[in-house]
C-alpha cells in the first residue's frame, strides 16, 4: 500500500517576525531623533550662525575680478551690508533757560529766607549763549581765597541738583586789584582755582556729564561792571555758571 503524504503545516504568522523587527528599528529611530532634539539648542544656533557666516560672501567684487569696477553698479554685489547710521544726538536740555531761571529763583528765595546766603549773592541773566548764574564772592568765597564758605555749600548743592543736564561752562572772574600770595601769584590763578572748585562741586552734587563741563579763569579781563568803583569791583568778583544752549563745535 502506498503511504499517505502528510500535509505540512504552513505557518501563516511568520510576517510577525519581520513586523516586530520593523517596529523595533522604527522605535530606535525615533529615540535617536528625540535625543537629538534635546541637545544644547544654543550650540545649534551658534553652529547655524557660523555656517551662515562662512557661506556669506564678504567681498564686494566678483570673484574673477582683480580690480574694482570704475562705475557704480557694474559687477558690484548688491547684498553688501550697509554701514550703521549714526544715532541722532539727544536734545541739549530738556527745559528752557527761562524755566531753569524760574526754578532757581524759587530755590534761592528759600535759601535767603533761611539765612544760608546773603541777599544778592546769586544773580541771573539770559544771554544768547544761555542762562548765566553768577555766584558773587561775598556769598561763597572769603576775600583772596578759593575755599568755599561752609555756610554756602548747602546752597551750592541745591543749585547743582537743580541744573539740567547739558553743556555747561564755569568761569572765574576777579576785579583789577592785584593779588600776590604764595598760592595765587596773580588773579589768573585765583579765578581759575575758584572756577575749578565750583566745577568739581557741580560734578559731585549734580547730574552733569563730565564731558559736558568745562572751567576757565579770566582774571579781571572780562568785567561785568566798572572796576573804578567799589560796587563795580564787587560785581566783578564772581564765578559764572553758564548753561549753554548748544554744544561748542569742539564738543
Amino acid at each position: 500500500m502506498s503511504r499517505k503524504k502528510k500535509h505540512e503545516h504552513v505557518n501563516h504568522e511568520r510576517w510577525l517576525v519581520s513586523y516586530a523587527d520593523f517596529i523595533t528599528l522604527l522605535f530606535a529611530f525615533f529615540v535617536v531623533l528625540f535625543a537629538s532634539s534635546q541637545s544644547d539648542k544654543k550650540k545649534q544656533v551658534q553652529i547655524a550662525a557660523a555656517m551662515q557666516t562662512a557661506f556669506t560672501p564678504l567681498g564686494i567684487f566678483e570673484a574673477h575680478s582683480k580690480k574694482p569696477p570704475l562705475a557704480e553698479g557694474n559687477n558690484a554685489a548688491t547684498n553688501a551690508t550697509p554701514a550703521a547710521l549714526p544715532l541722532p544726538l539727544p536734545s541739549v536740555r530738556e527745559e528752557t533757560a527761562e524755566e531753569t531761571e524760574e526754578h532757581l529763583n524759587k530755590l534761592l528765595a528759600a535759601q535767603v529766607a533761611a539765612g544760608q546766603i546773603p541777599p544778592g549773592s546769586v544773580t541771573m541773566h539770559i544771554t544768547p549763549e544761555g542762562l548765566v548764574i553768577s555766584l558773587h564772592e561775598a556769598g561763597f568765597f572769603p576775600s583772596g581765597s578759593a575755599e568755599i564758605r561752609a555756610s554756602s555749600i548747602p546752597t551750592l548743592s541745591s543749585i547743582a541738583a537743580t541744573l539740567p543736564q547739558g553743556p555747561t561752562r564755569v568761569e572765574g572772574h576777579t576785579d583789577n586789584v592785584p593779588i600776590h600770595t604764595a598760592q595765587f601769584p596773580t588773579n589768573w590763578e585765583l579765578s581759575t582755582a575758584r572756577a575749578t572748585v565750583i566745577a568739581r562741586l557741580l560734578l559731585e552734587r549734580g547730574a552733569i556729564d563730565p564731558a559736558d563741563l568745562s572751567a576757565a579763569g579770566y582774571a579781571e579781563f572780562h568785567p561785568a561792571a566798572d572796576n573804578a568803583t567799589e560796587p563795580g569791583r564787587t560785581q566783578n568778583r564772581r564765578v559764572d555758571i553758564i548753561l549753554l544752549r548748544h554744544r561748542a563745535p569742539s564738543q
